[in-house]
């Protein structure tokens, strides 16, 4: 399993080094995007929205935009210096909590602990612990230049570390539009509504609940496959046949042939003289 980050955590004196490993992966189902006619896969390129210049990582730099179209640029090196402080602390538990006191609205993502060399003791201790108190541990760290609430749990003879959001993270309930005031429940309808709740309530088993959607988008793909119906990237070829091609650029090749209109004779000589009209005598 991929390491994703390794330290230490740490409660009163207690020291263990650890690894994280994401505990959980995205099984979604990547399409690609292909060109219709030659069925190649789209590109899709940084520009500047400026000048229209294609960019490369080595000419883009980090920035804030304080005000609107106004930025502060960040050093790379400065960036590096605060991410590496950051990332050189131990994950101190500075509390211990109910998991119930938690709302779910603040748990992010979940990764797996596991102890470093050395941190087997000590981290069967935590892991005891939690479990005889019934409670999960409260730290902070930062993953990936991002400082996080984490809550350490046990799962399954596991320890876990779950990241939460701050509670400035969390928008404001007053903001979701159309929430109804209290309003009177007919006791007949809730009472209809609270036996429907029984009679679906039961023991909680995620190996019953399965992505419809995916698993048949899989169906048809592999249905597709198994019919050819697949496609590859068109060789770059002229649409157009190639000898009708070549004629038509001899074609454009050639002179283009004119007609030369017979040049006006100029005013004094003998063919200028000829062709003027002849005064009669009184």
């Amino acid at each position: 399993m991929h390491t994703i980050w390794k330290g230490t955590i740490s409660f009163g004196l207690v020291n263990i080094p650890i690894k994280l490993h994401a505990a959980t992966e995205d099984k979604d189902v990547k399409l690609r995007n292909l060109h219709k006619e030659c069925h190649a896969p789209i590109k899709y390129t940084r520009t500047c929205s400026e000048c229209g210049k294609e960019v490369t990582n080595e000419d883009i730099v980090k920035a804030y935009e304080y005000t609107e179209g106004k930025y502060v640029v960040l050093d790379d090196d400065d960036l590096q210096k605060l991410k590496k402080e950051q990332e050189d602390k131990a994950v101190e538990i500075i509390d211990f909590v109910m998991l119930k006191e938690i709302d779910p609205i603040y748990f992010d993502r979940t990764y797996y602990i596991s102890p470093n060399e050395g941190g087997s003791k000590a981290y069967a201790l935590l892991r005891r612990s939690l479990e005889d108190t019934e409670k999960i541990g409260l730290a902070k760290i930062t993953i990936r230049s991002k400082e996080n609430l984490a809550a350490v749990r046990v799962y399954k003879n596991t320890l876990v570390m779950e990241t939460l959001h701050f509670p400035d993270e969390v928008r404001d309930i007053k903001n979701v539009p159309n929430v109804p005031d209290e309003t009177k429940v007919q006791e007949k309808e809730l009472a209809t509504a609270k036996t429907l709740i029984e009679h679906l309530t039961a023991d909680f088993d995620p190996e019953k609940y399965t992505d419809d959607y995916r698993i048949e988008l899989l169906e048809l793909i592999r249905h597709k496959v198994d019919e050819d119906e697949g496609v590859t990237k068109q060789e770059q070829t002229n649409v157009i046949d190639l000898m009708e091609a070549l004629e038509k650029s001899i074609e454009k090749a050639k002179p283009k042939k004119t007609t030369k209109k017979p040049a006006k004779p100029k005013a004094g000589t003998k063919k200028a003289a000829a062709k003027k009209p002849v005064k009669e005598a009184k």
